[in-house]
């Protein structure tokens, strides 16, 4: 079975004690073992393969630092596209990619991501750990529509979504959002320059 943990990293440099902490929670390791093994030192203990899973209004790249600071210190790291096209049809992705991994996973997601993970991870016995930042993180039975709509004050929603048709496989059409430029910034990511959202 694996653990939720939900965390907030807010730079490179407290990947470190994070990791640290995830890998004495979810793997079972003392924090010092684990603090070894975020450090690359101790060879005795498997390292995990840490699988980042984006939410939606973003992709893969938006992982890029965590990846290259987890990379140093000797991990595999993977962000396989989220396709956000259902929660169904992501999580069933996304598991098929975990299925691919050998040894021990840690999972982490963030925003819509963290639904995604709950869901992909179940059958998958060598996801040790979900963790959660900034994420939704389902009860069973809850859905998201009760999540976003719980506490008041968000800034997503018609008026700030760009509606675009795609064509489905059966010949239909869906419909993908995306967060309009003028309105990025503050609704996702007001913590980032907005020359940085402005290309997100």
């Amino acid at each position: 079975m694996f653990r939720n943990i939900r965390v907030k990293i807010t730079s490179g440099r407290g990947i470190a004690a994070t990791l640290a902490l995830i890998l004495a929670l979810g793997l079972g390791l003392s924090v010092t073992a684990a603090a070894a093994a975020s450090d690359g030192l101790d060879q005795q203990s498997p390292n995990p393969t840490i699988v980042f899973v984006h939410g939606g209004w973003a992709d893969s790249s938006g992982w890029n630092q965590e990846i290259t600071n987890l990379e140093r210190r000797g991990y595999t790291v993977i962000a396989p596209a989220n396709p956000l096209r259902d929660l169904a049809s992501d999580a069933a992705y996304i598991r098929s990619v975990l299925q691919t991994i050998s040894g021990p996973i840690v999972l982490v997601g963030h925003s819509y991501g963290g639904a995604v993970i709950t869901n992909a991870a179940v059958g998958v016995p060598n996801v040790k750990a979900l963790v959660y930042i900034a994420a939704f993180a389902p009860d069973k039975g809850e859905s998201l529509v009760q999540l976003v709509t719980m506490n008041p004050g968000t800034q997503i929603g018609p008026a700030t979504l760009d509606f675009r048709p795609y064509p489905l496989a059966d010949g239909g059409t869906g419909t993908d959002l995306y967060l309009k430029k003028s309105a990025f910034h503050d609704a996702f990511a007001g913590d980032l320059p907005l020359k940085v959202t402005d290309q997100m």
